[in-house]
């Protein structure tokens, strides 16, 4: 839920080394605006643009005053191969859907960062046969969408595969080098006492390749966590491990560490409440930290209930919030007072009349409707003797009481 989610030739990688550096003028052509401060792209959140019922990214600005969204995920082709596509089935190449959005945002004087990897699906660093062409493929990506800022989220299965974890780092440091003032974020696995195994083995690859991001950031939640008194001590011994590791004092630690939260109820069941956010917060900017995410956006609205039933959705917190709650850290943390939106009457709600009753034994295709419960529930797909509402991820679409 967290990351609810053949290689390009020798000569492509070579062209690579003398094309990158002119990559951000040639994006700026295709309709790149101006870079926001790299602030902005340290606290943008995170947005599945193609899944998990994408939120109006223009009505998020208005309400919040955000400039800046990590957009999430670019993986390997579910079929294999070594070409950037969103979510491993929508090819970069051939996007218009993502760029729109891309669009829409920078009309209203915002940016994105695009992340690839993620929880799950088949890394680009796991399929390219090397460094080089894995920085191929995400050039691509740069290029098409004229990107400022870019984030490597090294999770499973990936950061467990030392060869891809070697291409993957091998991939950024290419693309620092061939792309002058690209904002690069690394994020990974949190754990109690910061990061874990894995995690440590990653930053000894960039040590060992003498590659240096803007910053690491770990993700304490989905471990045990409970609250912000636990993250931030996850974040103390983080600090630590970044001094520990590449020779750093405190204040430089700080200075390319950064935080990765979940909103709301996490996949493993812990919460973390608008609180839990400001008390991360005030340590990331007291410690002068180089980043403050979540994901994500598309979860920053109330469910209905408010606690969903006590689960882990992909489309709402499972706590108790306004639209857009967590995003407003986010805008705290760039330095930005977001905008006193103009009062609205909350109009009275008038329940729908019901639809037929559904009934076990038909046989129900995408956009049938019944009610069910006192709800009524539209088919996202073909079922039959599925109970409305038995399964968030299940064929039914829950439209309100009736």
């Amino acid at each position: 839920m967290r990351r609810l989610r053949a290689c390009l030739g020798a000569a492509a990688a070579v062209t690579l080394a003398a094309a990158g550096t002119t990559a951000l003028m040639a994006s700026n052509a295709s309709g790149a605006t101006s870079a926001l401060s790299n602030r902005w792209y340290a606290a943008a959140p995170y947005l599945m643009p193609l899944d998990n019922d994408p939120p109006d990214p223009a009505a998020i600005m208005d309400v919040t005053g955000l400039k800046a969204f990590q957009l999430a995920f670019v993986l390997a082709p579910n079929g294999g191969g070594c070409s950037p596509t969103w979510g491993g089935t929508a090819p970069v190449s051939s996007d218009t859907a993502v760029q729109s959005m891309i669009n829409t945002v920078r009309a209203k004087g915002g940016d994105v960062s695009v992340s690839i990897g993620g929880y799950g699906g088949t890394k680009l660093g796991q399929a390219c046969a090397d460094a080089a062409a894995t920085a191929a493929a995400y050039q691509q990506v740069i290029t098409k969408y004229g990107l400022h800022a870019i984030d490597f989220d090294l999770e499973e299965p990936e950061y467990e595969n030392s060869a891809a974890v070697k291409n993957e780092i091998g991939a950024a440091k290419i693309l620092q080098q061939n792309n002058p003032g690209l904002y690069v974020s690394v994020t990974t696995a949190g754990t109690a006492d910061g990061t874990g195994w894995f995690g440590k083995q990653m930053l000894l690859e960039a040590k060992s390749q003498g590659f240096t991001p803007n910053n690491f950031s770990i993700m304490p939640f989905d471990g045990g966590f409970n609250g912000a008194a636990s993250q931030t001590s996850a974040l103390t011994n983080f600090n630590s491990i970044l001094q520990s590791t590449f020779g750093w004092d405190q204040a430089t630690a700080y200075a390319h560490e950064g935080f990765s939260g979940m909103n709301g109820r996490s996949d493993s069941g812990e919460y973390f409440t608008q609180a839990d956010f400001q008390t991360v917060l005030d340590y990331a900017t007291s410690h002068n930290m180089d980043r403050f995410t979540f994901w994500s956006l598309n979860r920053d609205r109330q469910c209905s209930p408010p606690d969903n039933g006590g689960r882990t959705s992909g489309t709402c917190s499972s706590v108790t919030q306004n639209s857009w709650d967590f995003a407003k850290y986010s805008v705290q943390f760039a330095g930005v007072t977001p905008p006193t939106p103009t009062p609205t009457p909350t109009p009275t709600p008038t329940p729908s009349s019901c639809k037929p009753a559904w009934s076990s034994t038909a046989v129900y295709t995408q956009g049938n409707e019944v009610s069910y419960n006192k709800h009524n529930w539209k088919a996202k797909w073909w079922t039959q003797n599925e109970v409305p509402g038995a399964s968030e991820w299940g064929p039914w679409q829950d439209e309100g009481a009736c």
